[in-house]
């Protein structure tokens, strides 16, 4: 772990790495490498936690053009393990100078900087990335096309369970320097690092996370989590909700009911300052003709 010591940045030539577990994204992946890999990441090691739909034909086929190490594991989802892993071959195999821990949902855009590398241009430790919801909403074609990011979460604790789990608070991700990295902690927000004085919050780039994109998504991520949690994994008091409301036949009606949101709450939202009108993905989606 001493070769952080001995890590030395050439501004100039900066490497990006980014790290991903991957289930059942067939909808959602290939936007996700192919905006990456123009908004600066070199590299993708990426590990398929064994979809049954088409994620990873998609990878497979995504390699021949993009740089990309692509893992399967069926096992158990430890999602710490599994990310402490991924990172260290990412390190042994692209000498990277950041790795980016990422879900197939989050997009980290550079908020002032036309890619990442130009805010990533020095030598650091661990960096936490604040996160944003983008909105599913009535009237939307697709999920590429929210315009509406949830910019000041909700932060009460109290009835979390019924909380639309959008507006909710959500934490950081981490970017990390894998020279004197240890491990990656659970839910990706933090991470263990020799240079533990090197950890601070970064604001220059934004992750933005579409966690809902359509009901059919909604329902395949709801029943995988929920199976993850039939396993012994650690879910929120949302998920323990969901598989209750499945059971009874009734995840559909929280959908259409809570989480899909009207135009009435959409305004009385943008009213409170809770949501934003934020068009900045959607542009560059369009621009990278994603």
């Amino acid at each position: 772990m001493i070769d952080y010591f001995f890590h030395k940045v050439e501004p100039k030539n900066i490497k990006i790495s980014m790290v991903m577990i991957v289930k059942n994204e067939e909808d959602i992946i290939q936007e996700n490498i192919i905006f990456h890999s123009k908004i600066g990441v070199d590299n993708f090691v990426i590990l398929d936690n064994g979809s049954t739909d088409l994620t990873y034909e998609i990878l497979q086929n995504l390699k021949k053009d993009y740089e990309i190490t692509l893992l399967r594991d069926t096992g158990v989802f430890h999602q710490s393990k599994l990310t402490t892993k991924i990172t260290k071959i990412a390190k042994n195999k692209y000498n990277p100078d950041w790795i980016i821990t990422s879900d197939a949902d989050e997009f980290w855009r550079p908020l002032d900087a036309k890619n990442l590398k130009e805010v990533l241009n020095f030598k650091g430790g661990v960096l936490q990335i604040p996160r944003n919801n983008m909105i599913l909403y009535e009237g939307l074609d697709n999920w590429k096309n929210s315009i509406y990011r949830v910019a000041n979460q909700i932060l009460s604790l109290e009835d979390y369970e019924n909380l639309n789990i959008q507006l909710g608070r959500i934490g950081r991700k981490v970017i990390i320097n894998p020279h004197g990295y240890f491990k990656t902690n659970s839910g990706n927000h933090s991470a263990e690092h020799i240079a533990f004085w090197q950890k601070k919050e970064f604001k220059k780039i934004r992750v933005y996370h579409y966690p809902i994109r359509s009901f059919e998504q909604f329902l395949i991520n709801a029943k995988i989590r929920i199976e993850a949690l039939k396993q012994g994994a650690k879910m929120g008091a949302h998920i323990k909700k969901w598989a209750k409301l499945l059971e009874e036949g009734k995840l559909e009606e929280e959908f259409y009911n809570k989480l899909l949101l009207n135009e009435e709450k959409i305004k009385c939202l943008l009213d409170l300052n809770v949501l934003k009108k934020d068009t900045s993905m959607k542009d560059l989606f369009e621009k990278f003709n994603i």
